[in-house]
């Protein structure tokens, strides 16, 4: 889909590493002019304390052949936000794209533990970084998102909607924040229609992240050797999976046919047939309902 957002401006919101910055890569090899937002720059660092940067993300954009755009931003402030719209609003007018994907609570929740286990400050950090910052970016960029019709928004989560409505995310506050995520996407489909706009929640798979390699021991082109320990990471994707799924909803004429639904990049490469980088389709969450969560041994075959 080389050349197929040409001309095209999107703002990846949370783009410094994972699952944003394998977006806004993709994104700017379909041609897209491309904002790229976080907390990380230079020598300032978030609560990961990590070496990726926002300016390291729009390298990369800029590099696949679009133009990356680094901001530095914090989306649990509203002004700093505002001011974002404002600078895309002056630079070129519209905003055709917004992907909502700011996270930020990995180091926050505690597995398997009840809320009155869980330490609440974090817990209640991790929802305002997980669904407040949605909210505040929603409200402000998408004013300019419907200022011509076809915008999309992209809500970022972790699970669809069926999984998460079934399925129990390791404890109240993770699971609030990412089926509160899917909800927002079908929420804002209900007002963004009658703008022509489309609104759509997307997840990733099992994501190679940065972070999930580093946890692993692993690099990208050393992975499977996590399996050893991680069976089920063989499902695992990379995070330019999903930022190729942005770029087939964002090429499609007729992407207004999803507005509200819940959709995975695995689930998505079965219908528009792009491929993760080595060439295989990893369907995620079918394998977690077929395969994982049923306690079978692991195996890939029919899934990616």
């Amino acid at each position: 889909m080389a050349g197929s957002l040409a001309g095209r401006v999107a703002l990846v919101a949370g783009a410094t590493r994972g699952a944003g910055r394998g977006i806004a890569v993709e994104l700017g090899a379909a041609g897209a002019t491309v904002y790229v937002t976080g907390r990380t720059t230079g020598s300032q660092r978030s609560e990961y304390d990590r070496p990726e940067t926002i300016e390291e993300t729009a390298e990369l954009v800029t590099g696949a052949g679009g133009e990356g755009i680094a901001i530095q931003v914090d989306h649990l402030v509203p002004e700093a936000v505002a001011a974002l719209v404002d600078r895309i609003r002056s630079d070129h007018g519209r905003l055709e794209m917004l992907v909502n994907d700011v996270w930020g609570g990995e180091k926050l929740f505690e597995w398997n533990k009840p809320v009155w286990e869980h330490n609440l400050e974090n817990g209640l950090r991790l929802l305002d970084l997980g669904v407040r910052t949605h909210l505040i970016t929603a409200h402000h960029a998408l004013p300019l998102l419907i200022g011509r019709p076809g915008g999309l928004l992209i809500e970022v989560t972790d699970g669809t909607a069926e999984y998460n409505a079934a399925n129990y995310r390791n404890n109240p506050f993770y699971d609030l924040a990412k089926t509160a995520v899917n909800r927002l996407a079908w929420a804002h489909a209900k007002d963004l229609e009658q703008h022509g706009a489309t609104s759509i929640s997307l997840t990733p798979g099992w994501l190679r992240s940065e972070m999930m390699l580093d946890a692993f021991g692993v690099t990208e082109s050393n992975w499977r050797d996590a399996t050893a320990n991680v069976p089920h990471f063989a499902i695992s994707e990379t995070p330019r999976f999903i930022g190729r799924a942005v770029v087939a909803l964002a090429s499609d004429l007729d992407r207004s046919r999803w507005n509200g639904h819940s959709l995975s990049s695995g689930g998505l490469a079965n219908v528009y047939g792009f491929t993760d980088l080595d060439g295989s389709q990893p369907d995620a969450w079918r394998y977690l309902v077929e395969v994982q969560d049923l306690g079978k041994p692991a195996d890939t075959t029919g899934y990616r």
